[in-house]
């Protein structure tokens, strides 16, 4: 990679952590959407997504849980198959097209989760343990295919049948991200025995942003601006992926 392309990518990264962690997201679809429009092969955006995401979600899990907003019992149905699925999509390695049109398409989801606004808040409910089982399995194998923790997933669907509320799905998203974007990295790296070199510039800016968005940003920067932003980004980004 050139040096200067690389030093944009860093930039960019360093800005998506600051973004995403201030709104609560680890920020693999910011990641894809910065390493698509840069034309990066899908060989290269997946693990360093994993990567990245992995470390920007772990300061998110320390903080949560620090605040007292995870449940373990909501945690762990969610998790069971979740962590073994990702293992797989992230040891399988789709045809270049089909992993553009379906990362495309995640990066589009994304982007209207950005622009939607949440319910109201309401009383929560779990869910029935082995839909939380089969669902978890699901998001998992989609999150080691796509280079996503399956987060982007995983807190909507939370808050919109009402499982929990918003702190806490979001509680329980970070793990989630966490160990799939672990379990699917370390897929990634059995299947094709390398990591991008240059990638280890963007896994420090990925640790200062990411720290200074999930401290910083949540107090000071105006988050419904941040979606908008976001969203914009991740449209562009989807259809240049879907489309080319």
């Amino acid at each position: 990679m050139a040096p200067e392309t690389l030093w944009v990518l860093t930039a960019a990264v360093f800005a998506v952590a600051v973004l995403y962690s201030s709104v609560g997201h680890a920020g693999a679809s910011g990641y894809i959407a910065v390493m698509s429009l840069l034309s990066m092969a899908p060989a290269e955006i997946k693990p360093i997504a994993l990567a990245l995401n992995i470390l920007v979600a772990a300061i998110g899990t320390w903080q949560f849980w620090r605040a007292g907003y995870f449940s373990w019992r909501l945690f762990w149905p969610f998790a069971l198959l979740a962590v073994p699925f990702a293992f797989v999509g992230g040891y399988l390695n789709l045809p270049t097209q089909l992993f553009k049109v379906l990362v495309g398409l995640v990066l589009l989801l994304s982007a209207a989760q950005f622009l939607l606004r949440p319910p109201a808040e309401s009383e929560a409910k779990f869910p029935p343990r082995l839909v939380a089982v089969g669902v978890g399995g699901l998001l998992g194998m989609l999150s080691g295919l796509t280079g996503t923790g399956g987060g982007i997933f995983l807190t909507p669907l939370l808050i919109l049948m009402r499982w929990a509320r918003t702190k806490s799905a979001a509680a329980v998203s970070a793990p989630f991200i966490l160990l799939n974007s672990a379990a699917g990295l370390a897929g990634n790296i059995s299947a094709t025995n390398s990591f991008p070199a240059f990638a280890w510039a963007l896994v420090i800016a990925a640790v200062i942003g990411g720290s200074i968005g999930s401290w910083f940003g949540s107090r000071r920067l105006p988050h419904l601006a941040i979606k908008r932003l976001l969203a914009i980004v991740l449209t562009i980004a989807g259809f240049k992926l879907i489309l080319t």
